[in-house]
């Protein structure tokens, strides 16, 4: 039998109404909603459940939102007798969520650190000097090439290296949009993606120091579950090793594909992706077509993952 991973989304899997069927229908949900609220001291469940979208899209709310929806799922899932993973891993954002499961950090604790992390990087760059781009089609090294000629105009950099044909590129708009240029011309696609934060580059390193003293702050405790981590794409236990990387992770490229490919190595062959969407299910199938790949959205998910891993 080989191993298992549990996996959650970060920022970008966001939709109004997420979780709201886990809420309705189980107790065990309703108490993590109630907690977020509880621990934040404003009303995020109406902003999830009701909207409006641009509330729902602005970074200090996405983060606590996708967290609180993604361990609503969680808690239900664990209530329903889902056996224990093997590894934990979270893509940028979703790294505290597999934390959080991995009981290093209380849910009261981590959700604050969310909506913090969220509100200095969107403080740190002014709206509208910023923008984000995926490239499909081309590997990560002519990516790489790209943004280094195109710094000459300002910083641009790799941010997400999410699947071996998908890289996202960040920083200021107009080294963003001439190395966007460049990689159309190597025969790359490029989608522009709907951000107001130029995440995962050099940029964000005011906001990643204005965070490092709230996460020095946190009670952070070792842990027995595995957490593999964007930054170093390598397992980690030790509170302080995990404490330093999810400050790096901020200003620096989330190491996804990478982390996947490490997780298949130590003999993981199916991967549980819990929390909205299912944007990570797709990475890991352009990254390993040959692993079994779950996810648990919607309540018509929880049986079929159950049987499937019993």
């Amino acid at each position: 039998m080989g191993k298992i991973a549990y996996i959650f989304p970060g920022q970008g899997s966001q939709y109004v109404g997420m979780g709201y069927d886990f809420y309705k229908e189980f107790s065990q949900a309703a108490d993590v909603f109630h907690s977020a609220e509880t621990a934040l001291r404003y009303n995020l469940t109406d902003i999830i459940f009701k909207g409006p979208e641009e509330d729902l899209n602005k970074t200090a709310n996405t983060q606590p939102a996708i967290l609180t929806t993604s361990l609503a799922i969680y808690a239900v899932l664990k209530a329903h007798g889902l056996p224990k993973a093997d590894y934990l891993a979270g893509h940028s954002l979703g790294e505290y969520t597999a934390l959080t499961v991995a009981g290093g950090i209380e849910l009261f604790e981590a959700v604050r650190l969310a909506h913090l992390r969220g509100k200095y990087m969107q403080e740190t760059v002014p709206q509208g000097k910023g923008a984000m781009a995926a490239v499909l089609k081309l590997p990560p090294e002519k990516v790489e090439e790209a943004c280094k000629v195109a710094t000459d105009v300002g910083v641009v950099e790799p941010a997400n290296y999410n699947s071996p044909e998908q890289t996202v590129i960040s920083g200021e708009k107009t080294a963003v949009e001439k190395a966007s240029q460049i990689l159309k011309e190597m025969g790359g696609k490029i989608i522009p993606l709907k951000v107001s934060v130029p995440s995962h580059c050099s940029l964000m390193k005011p906001a990643a120091d204005a965070f490092r003293l709230k996460l020095a702050q946190t009670p952070i405790k070792n842990i027995d579950v595995p957490l593999v981590q964007n930054y170093t794409a390598r397992e980690h236990t030790m509170a302080h090793e995990i404490r330093e990387n999810l400050y790096r992770q901020i200003f620096s490229p989330v190491k996804w594909y990478q982390s996947v490919l490490y997780m298949v190595k130590q003999g993981v062959d199916t991967f549980v992706e819990i929390g909205p969407k299912n944007v990570l299910s797709k990475l890991i199938q352009q990254t390993t077509p040959h692993v079994r790949i779950l996810n648990v959205e919607r309540l018509e998910d929880i049986e079929k993952v159950l049987n499937a891993l019993r």
